[in-house]
């Protein structure tokens, strides 16, 4: 069965101006929100603190187990429903920590089970100390910087021969980088001008497949914490693990599409570049969304199935799967339009 037909010709490139709008529009929402709710909700892992996972056999109400947290000094934690309501399971959120985690739980299970006058399972208790947090927050910054980073390495080599100029290039940025952490300078403003001067030194080197490639996974990786943001959905080190596996899952696609590119740069050196992006764009649009689909078919299975744990991992993965095969239709190409018209 032929899913797209072979003579297909959508003019993509054409549409660039309304996909710049509905992208600048999208980081915009997703920065205001970052800023309303000063920055991302970060999870156990990043904020410090401790979560508690309790299940129940029969409903109880959250005001109950509020009360029986009160009387063991832990008035402020956090109680929300885990997983289906019928599953009576609930998670706890406080930002006490203690050395033990088994004189915790037993103590949290005793205070929940005279204010609900049920029998309450403890089935995990993570304890991360607000140091910990702080660092891990600083690594899972720098783990993104770097993979996007050396990706811009790769591409540079792979479709311009610039091996050297861009090995030179990122090794200055992360020396740079590295040299300024020294100096306890906050690590977000770091990233960010890092990110901002890397974009600013390919344009001028005329890197310009690398910053095709790292100008969609800044698009990709934005709007998917923006999302996060928007649905307050928290952020934790398996959310890390997702946007990083969005980046290489992005990169994949956008990677076919230059390579297309390329080959017909060569066959048709007459036609008019915006053209030959058209054509490769379209050439290529069957393997995308087949690819995409299928992707997608098996993280809403995750989405839906996969229960409480991987919820929001699967759910940071439809996003970026979706968000990323966009950027490599309307973004990434349209940049080499983009930079042509500077030369």
């Amino acid at each position: 069965m032929q899913f797209i037909k072979s003579d297909i010709n959508i003019d993509f490139i054409g549409k660039r101006t309304l996909a710049f709008g509905l992208s600048a529009l999208m980081i915009v929402i997703s920065i205001i929100t970052l800023v309303v709710h000063k920055g991302p909700r970060y999870g156990i892992d990043f904020a410090g603190g401790t979560l508690i996972q309790v299940k129940f056999q029969q409903p109880v109400k959250i005001n109950a187990i509020k009360k029986g947290l009160s009387k063991i000094g832990m008035s402020t934690a956090s109680v929300q429903v885990f997983g289906e309501r019928q599953d009576n399971e609930f998670l706890i959120r406080t930002d006490k920590s203690t050395a033990k985690a088994d004189s915790l739980s037993s103590e949290v299970a005793s205070a929940l089970q005279q204010s609900t006058g049920q029998e309450a399972q403890i089935r995990r208790v993570e304890m991360v100390g607000p140091q910990v947090g702080k660092d891990l927050r600083e690594k899972a910054l720098f783990a993104i910087f770097f993979s996007l980073l050396f990706i811009t390495i790769y591409i540079s080599g792979r479709f311009e021969l610039k091996w050297l100029l861009s090995g030179v290039v990122a090794a200055a940025l992360m020396g740079a980088v590295y040299f300024l952490s020294l100096f306890k300078v906050s690590v977000p403003f770091l990233i960010l001008a890092a990110l901002i001067i890397s974009l600013i030194i390919f344009w001028f080197l005329g890197l310009k497949y690398a910053m095709g490639a790292i100008v969609a996974l800044i698009h990709d990786v934005t709007i998917t914490v923006g999302i996060f943001s928007i649905f307050n959905k928290e952020f934790s080190l398996p959310i890390i693990a997702a946007l990083l596996t969005i980046i290489g899952y992005s990169l994949n696609d956008t990677i076919i599409v230059f390579d297309r590119i390329r080959e017909n740069l060569r066959r048709n050196r007459k036609q008019t570049l915006e053209t030959t992006l058209n054509r490769s764009i379209n050439e290529t649009l069957s393997r995308t969304i087949l690819t995409s689909l299928t992707t997608l078919v098996v993280v809403i299975a995750l989405f839906v199935y996969g229960g409480g744990i991987i919820h929001d991992f699967a759910f940071a993965l439809m996003v970026g799967i979706v968000v990323g095969t966009y950027s490599s239709i309307f973004v990434a190409s349209p940049i080499l339009l983009a930079w042509q018209g500077k030369k």
